[in-house]
């Protein structure tokens, strides 16, 4: 399958694109520093900012999904290039009729199946406080995407760890039981398996390791 990947430069995105090649995916990957890609075999690389349309068009078009593990750094200035970001690769997956989207997000965008968790509260309640950017990001982001009309699935991690990959992962509503923590072996395994698996599409689950 031909992907389109956004944030592939991270620490998770680089473990999804390993992950994707293997598998025999055919990747495409938006960079604003191509040169943070080795070339590969079946990975094609598109240099461009997030706020450049057209360029995210030319990523796009002819793949059969997107990825994106687009969110905030922390930044303030990072903020809004990640959700006009998010909107023109939305724009671009609705012009060339690419209808599955995986994209990341957290906690800090609430969904409707969620119950009440003490733990997660405090995080959330930490974020809002102390890194209202970041916390406002991930809640536009989160509209963006609900609101696309594309066929969508937002992975919403808790702390990434360096941890190894396992046999499975707690995909659940906030609110029932489990961990804190996702390997980001894990959480890319996990957008790579939502190309093939539809349960989850309109749905946002919370994805730990155990």
């Amino acid at each position: 399958m031909r992907i389109t990947v956004f944030g592939a430069t991270g620490p998770t995105g680089l473990l999804l694109i390993d992950q994707a090649l293997a598998q025999g995916h055919e990747v495409v990957a938006y960079a604003r520093t191509p040169a943070k890609l080795p070339s590969r075999s079946g990975l094609t690389i598109v240099e461009g900012q997030l706020a450049d349309a057209a360029a995210i068009a030319r990523a796009i078009e002819g793949s059969a999904a997107v990825l994106s593990l687009l969110g905030p750094s922390g930044k303030k200035e990072d903020a809004p290039p990640v959700v006009t970001g998010t909107r023109n690769i939305v724009a671009a997956m609705s012009e060339h009729g690419v209808k599955r989207l995986v994209a990341m997000g957290t906690p800090s965008a609430a969904d409707p199946f969620d119950r009440k968790d003490l733990r997660v509260g405090l995080m959330v309640t930490a974020i809002r406080k102390f890194k209202p950017a970041a916390f406002q990001t991930i809640v536009s982001v989160d509209r963006v995407v609900r609101k696309s009309g594309l066929r969508w699935t937002i992975v919403r991690f808790p702390v990434l760890t360096n941890g190894p990959r396992t046999a499975g992962v707690n995909a659940r509503r906030v609110g029932d039981k489990g961990g804190l923590r996702l390997s980001r072996a894990n959480a890319a395994a996990y957008f790579l398996d939502q190309l093939t698996d539809e349960t989850q599409i309109g749905r946002a689950p919370f994805v730990t390791d155990n």
